[in-house]
């Protein structure tokens, strides 16, 4: 325990870069306005922060999530599957090659995005401990735990391995390094330790953007669909799926039901401001570059970027509501292929002068400026953030519990629940196995940030390919510690194959 009781004090000034520092040596870190705050120190080493203010910046590390223009979290996770890959046209969007390398599964331990997600997360993750090293309140520790539960999470899941260190730790000592299996432990742990202490919850909740109990029940369930994955001796499985945690994951999912949300009839309201039915935590960001601006057409107002894959699109049936949706017959949503007209009838064009017509065929390199179907979920003028947590991918993970051992509850079944969904949805009622059920979150919660997570669990991320991506390596389901963090901490072992 800190002692918090010390005679000579002064004040510094900390910011994301020292914090960078201190974690593990690594540079390249975004410095944020709002991620400064004043730290009380003394010369035996920390003493307290002004826990609001950096419960503000740890909030604001939800950021690492999101991220922008293709990068953070949702940028690995989306560039490195199945649906979701940015294409070279002419120069544009070569950027070094590093979207290639993603989506090829060509990265390496120098990669620049898998760096800076490494950095953003844990330094979340040492804002979390440093409130509560400083004399939180009961709902502030929760919410710090809370946040520092799921940046972890994501660090498990993404690399295997979690640098921890205490506040009080000089720089000159190398934080300790927990492996996958402690990691989980721990963050699980808190998570089941703190819930009481949080508000409800729910789609009438003030505030959507603030942790509360239906999102640590979203989160465990999260944890423990995937526990048999994060528990595997080997990375790449096989896995055993205990029904014990099955059944865990139905408990957590029944209790997030419970708290009132429901299914959107009107999918695309689910990224906009219209409803908050499925919404469990939004990130409050008026505009991300990755879900809005790049993969859009330049004569559309984008920058012309990302593109789904022909595949991925052929999963869709013709009427399913979430493949596109255009409220006045113009630019629509979801999964823009063929002709591209504006809400007048009038038609865009390309840099040729000629209708826009996005096609299926795209090529990752050597494209014309209209190859590649285009997705669009976020409305450019929405203002309610982005969905981090959403009801339908909870509802999904229950369907996926049952099908892997899990007593079933409320009557319902692995194919009740998906065609439920699929029934809202527009799609045609189906058999469920795993192979469907893969598919259908695909369909569901495409480019929402998962997907890579997804296949890995299902086993097709490294035994699989798919346009433009040969490689079946199974050292690729983890990625590989950040060669500065390497060197600068002797507790870190690099993960296989790097």
């Amino acid at each position: 325990m800190i002692d918090m009781k010390r005679d000579y004090k002064y004040i510094v000034m900390v910011c994301t870069l020292l914090f960078g520092i201190v974690f593990s040596g690594c540079t390249d870190l975004e410095v944020e306005f709002n991620d400064s705050y004043y730290v009380e120190q003394t010369d035996e080493g920390f003493t307290k922060v002004d826990v609001e203010a950096v419960l503000i910046s740890a909030y604001s590390r939800l950021n690492s999530i999101v991220g922008s223009s293709y990068n953070g979290v949702s940028g690995l996770n989306e560039q490195t599957s199945d649906e979701l890959m940015i294409p070279t046209r002419a120069t544009d969007w070569g950027n070094g090659g590093v979207h290639r390398l993603l989506h090829a599964h060509n990265w390496d331990a120098a990669h620049n995005d898998i760096l800076s997600v490494w950095n953003d997360l844990n330094v979340g993750v040492y804002y979390c401990n440093q409130i509560l090293a400083s004399n939180p309140t009961t709902l502030q520790a929760a919410e710090a735990k809370t946040i520092r539960a799921y940046l972890m999470y994501h660090l498990i899941d993404l690399f295997g391995q979690v640098p921890f260190r205490e506040v009080d730790q000089g720089v000159d000592e190398d934080p300790a390094v927990w492996n996958r299996s402690e990691a989980f432990d721990f963050a699980v742990g808190e998570l089941e330790a703190v819930m009481n202490d949080l508000p409800d919850g729910g789609p009438d909740v003030e505030d959507p953007t603030k942790m509360s109990k239906a999102f640590v029940h979203a989160l465990l369930a999260k944890f423990y669909i995937s526990k048999a994955v994060y528990k595997s001796a080997n990375p790449a499985g096989p896995y055993t799926f205990e029904a014990a945690d099955m059944n865990k994951v139905v408990a957590h999912c029944d209790a997030v039901q419970s708290y009132g949300y429901e299914l959107e009839e009107n999918y695309f309201d689910n990224f906009n401001k219209n409803s908050r039915k499925e919404k469990i935590l939004t990130f409050t960001k008026w505009w991300n570059g990755m879900w809005i601006w790049p993969q859009l057409h330049n004569s559309q107002g984008g920058w012309n970027g990302a593109t789904t894959l022909g595949s991925f699109y052929d999963k869709f049936e013709t009427n399913d509501k979430r493949l596109f949706y255009s409220p006045d017959g113009g630019r629509g949503f979801g999964l823009l292929e063929g002709l591209q007209t504006k809400s007048d009838g009038s038609t865009y064009l390309n840099r040729s002068g000629e209708p826009l017509v996005f096609t299926k065929e795209v090529l990752l390199t050597g494209n014309a400026d209209f190859e590649g179907i285009r997705v669009l979920k976020y409305d450019p003028n929405s203002d309610d953030g982005f969905v981090l947590m959403r009801y339908a991918d909870i509802r999904l993970l229950k369907a996926e519990a049952i099908l892997r051992g899990a007593t079933a509850t409320n009557g319902e079944t692995a194919e009740s629940i998906v065609n439920e969904l699929r029934t809202i949805r527009g799609a045609s009622n189906t058999t469920v196995n795993l192979e469907m059920l893969l598919d259908e979150r695909g369909r569901e919660l495409y480019w929402e940030g998962i997907r890579r997570s997804d296949q890995v669990r299902f086993g097709t991320f490294s035994t699989t390919t798919w346009e433009f991506k040969d490689v079946t390596d199974d050292n690729l389901v983890l990625f590989p510690i950040p060669n500065l963090a390497v060197e600068s901490n002797p507790n870190f072992t690099q993960n296989p194959g790097y």
